[in-house]
């Protein structure tokens, strides 16, 4: 018994500790090495590279999607695989904000805090970014959507390189909780995807937004992977039906 505790407390290890008590797909640190390895470590050049290939939605939106083929598995079983990644994966209890058994389709809201942190001349940037998650079930498969409208950023006016050093703030007060208005430097903003580089050439956030995107993109995949490691292998390995 004492065996099983110490693997399943491991299992637990693996899915949980994560970037945030919210979002814990992945650390941050993780997500930057999986983009660097795969698109590069020149963010301007990778995110107009992944430009040539991604096409926003009509609500000017960055949406992925996905089809996963579990051959053999019925809605009802899908439904319950989903339904415990969800719940072990994103620690907030208002993450599922829609689950319905009947029409087969779990959305999932979610932020995924300071994904980019970048200095600038004037300003300091923390940029999150909050990700609708759609998973639409039918017997043996699941169609994954993945839609990011706006990034969410924190901007410190005080956190610059040429910022004055009497006013200069350090970065974490950059953290405050959100719409906390007690620190007069520091406010809260939304970009749309659609109109910051490299959907827009001419941009002044171009090497923050640069780096939201490859972040994102890989952020999708990430997900999109996790997904489909749920539901053909289970979370924590040992999660089969006969028992």
């Amino acid at each position: 018994m004492k065996i099983m505790k110490k693997i399943w407390f491991a299992a637990l290890l693996m899915i949980g500790g994560t970037l945030s008590a919210r979002a814990q797909v992945m650390k941050v640190a993780d997500l930057e090495k999986y983009a660097k390895e795969r698109y590069g470590e020149k963010w301007p050049e990778a995110a107009a590279n992944l430009a040539k290939e991604l096409v926003l939605d009509k609500n000017e939106s960055l949406t992925y999607q996905q089809v996963v083929e579990v051959q053999g598995k019925t809605c009802e079983q899908i439904y319950i695989a989903l339904n415990y990644w969800a719940t072990a994966t994103f620690k907030d209890k208002q993450a599922i904000t829609l689950n319905d058994k009947d029409a087969g389709c779990i959305i999932i809201t979610s932020t995924f805090p300071n994904i980019v942190e970048h200095t600038g001349t004037i300003n300091k940037y923390s940029v999150s970014i909050t990700p609708v998650i759609r998973l639409d079930i039918k017997e043996g498969r699941v169609r994954v959507t993945f839609t990011v409208q706006s990034y969410d950023l924190l901007r410190d006016i005080s956190g610059g390189w040429l910022s004055a050093t009497d006013t200069k703030k350090t970065f974490g007060d950059s953290k405050r909780k959100k719409d906390d208005k007690t620190n007069a430097y520091l406010y809260d903003e939304q970009w749309e995807i659609a109109h910051h580089y490299p959907f827009v050439q001419k941009d002044a956030q171009k090497r923050t937004c640069s780096k939201a995107l490859v972040m994102t993109h890989a952020y999708s995949n990430a997900v999109m992977d996790k997904v489909e490691e749920a539901l053909k292998n289970g979370i924590v390995g040992n999660d089969e039906e006969d028992w």
